[in-house]
């Protein structure tokens, strides 16, 4: 089979699509025929070991001092279920489904899932390039504001980076929660984050984030934008700064926490069966829907990963990589 891979660390210019061979699925393992993987920062950053700041060297331990360690890439997926193992119950042949893994290898023409993996049956109004751009920015941003931040109704939340991969779905997740959304995004955002369902769109170029007047229970931080000590001027009386990106400064102030009524919170979220399907249930009941900014056919696995690195994308970046008629 087919495979995007790399052998090194580097820019775009480092990918290879080569072949490899088809994954064979054990007895809790779902072998799926990939029709679309999904492209983000998490590939990127793995991509070039570009790992944000204080990650730098865990980074090059988990994935590879010197070189990648596994040479296959890519994270999310959407697909037709090609088998199942003997001991398989959730899905059946056929199933379309989409998904996520930490381990890479999403980017081929076939991936073996374990059936407790961060995998669901796919809600039936989405497009398979559409679903397979949906699991990095939606599981995060489930994670991050429905169990870290445990944001409630009502509350104010000030969500950073509104328009990219995960803050589209912020919006929208926290909507879905019942919470008040200030969205920060570029001109070019402004309406699409009110789309998104946005309450108050702030265009950064016009609008010093520091200087806001509001004050918000939530800060979500999706960019790497704010600093804790200007999230400490935007959060109210017991308010949470939820940065994705961190380093040393956080985890200085981290440690200030307990002397603090402002605090921060340090997470890298886990990808699990059920905030999968939870996903999938948010999609059902017309609460989120996905968000793609391009396609790129899988010979242009390069260029869509240059795309993602400019870090301007409105949504997801899907490579198309099979056909369902073929």
């Amino acid at each position: 089979m087919k495979a995007l891979t790399y052998q090194r660390y580097g820019g775009p210019e480092v990918l290879q699509i080569t072949e490899v061979d088809t994954p064979v699925n054990d007895a809790s393992e779902v072998l799926v025929r990939v029709m679309a993987s999904g492209v983000n920062t998490g590939d990127w950053r793995i991509r070039a070991a570009a790992f944000p700041g204080i990650m730098a060297i865990p980074g090059r331990l988990m994935f590879g001092l010197v070189r990648p360690r596994n040479p296959r890439l890519g994270s999310e997926f959407s697909g037709v279920v090609e088998s199942i193992g003997s001991s398989v119950t959730r899905f059946v042949e056929g199933d379309q489904v989409f998904g996520m893994v930490t381990s890479g290898g999403a980017s081929a023409e076939y991936i073996s899932v374990p059936e407790k993996g961060a995998i669901a049956k796919m809600p039936a109004s989405l497009s398979l390039e559409d679903a397979a751009g949906m699991p990095f920015g939606g599981l995060c941003a489930l994670v991050f504001l429905g169990q870290h931040a445990d944001l409630k109704p009502d509350q104010k939340v000030l969500i950073v980076g509104a328009s990219g991969g995960v803050g589209a779905y912020a919006v929208q997740i926290a909507k879905a929660l019942g919470a008040h959304v200030t969205a920060v995004s570029g001109p070019a955002g402004q309406d699409f984050v009110v789309e998104l369902g946005a309450d108050e769109p702030v265009n950064y170029r016009e609008t010093d984030i520091a200087t806001l007047g509001e004050r918000f229970d939530v800060v979500f931080d999706t960019f790497g934008a704010i600093s804790p000590k200007v999230s400490r001027g935007l959060l109210a009386k017991g308010g949470l700064f939820l940065p994705l990106n961190f380093g040393l400064r956080e985890i200085g102030a981290l440690l200030l926490n307990s002397f603090r009524d402002r605090k921060i919170h340090l997470a890298v979220n886990e990808d699990r069966m059920e905030d999968m399907v939870r996903l999938a249930e948010l999609v059902d009941c017309g609460k989120l829907r996905p968000v793609v900014d391009k396609i790129f056919p899988f010979g242009e696995a390069a260029q869509a990963h240059a795309q993602v690195e400019l870090r301007h994308k409105r949504g997801a970046v899907v490579l198309k990589i099979g056909d369902v008629c073929g």
